[in-house]
């Protein structure tokens, strides 16, 4: 896994120097050549906290899985019945996410979130975003963390998970912790339902799942 991060952050420096500070990603998953050890945050399964979350809620609708990577939480989803779009920035992760699924009924989609197609505002009963605006600096960060809540369908949810900052350490990421305010910031104009934070065994650092309800 050091091999995977410091592979990585190499791509990420190169990245900053150019006009196109996001295209790591797609380098990431392109270089890796289908190989999943490559691809640090690849927990090979969906998120914990998401799972918790969905057998407590046990709803269903149209749910939007934003930075979907490899797609787990995305086929998480569509297995209890949610009709499901997953996007990403990066082409070949888009590619390797059908190619792993292709058995389920996934929109898989190519967007970045920073411009998003306009028909997708109000249009989604969960919008799903787990470890994505951790990886984002965070003069990119604060445009697009704004761009979460406009999704949301009325009387929907809003769900972002995490990594929760400590005061008393230092980052120089990615990924880069998210601050209480921070994450309160991502719901801004929701309804307020949750901030859980929990260790995960076997992960480094406290994670939170916050969760909004577009109540208006």
């Amino acid at each position: 896994m050091d091999e995977a991060r410091n592979r990585m952050l190499a791509l990420f420096h190169n990245s900053i120097k150019s006009e196109q500070p996001l295209s790591w990603f797609e380098e990431l998953y392109q270089e890796s050549d289908r190989d999943r050890g490559l691809i640090p945050w690849d927990w090979k399964g969906p998120h914990p906290f998401l799972v918790d979350w969905i057998e407590l809620f046990n709803g269903h609708g149209r749910a939007l899985v934003v930075g979907c990577g490899l797609g787990e939480d995305a086929a998480f989803l569509s297995s209890k019945g949610w009709k499901v779009t997953a996007f990403d920035i990066s082409e070949s992760a888009v590619d390797w996410a059908s190619n792993i699924h292709k058995e389920l009924q996934v929109e898989w989609v190519v967007a970045d979130l920073l411009n998003l197609p306009y028909e997708w505002e109000s249009n989604f009963d969960l919008v799903l975003e787990v470890h994505i605006l951790q990886a984002i600096p965070s003069e990119i960060r604060k445009t697009a963390s704004k761009k979460l809540s406009p999704l949301v369908a009325k009387e929907g949810h809003l769900v972002c998970i995490g990594r929760l900052e400590d005061p008393e350490e230092e980052y120089s990421g990615p990924p880069w912790p998210l601050s209480i305010d921070s994450i309160e910031a991502i719901g801004r104009g929701l309804e307020k339902l949750e901030l859980y934070t929990a260790t995960i065994p076997d992960k480094e650092s406290t994670r939170y799942r916050a969760v909004w309800k577009n109540s208006v």
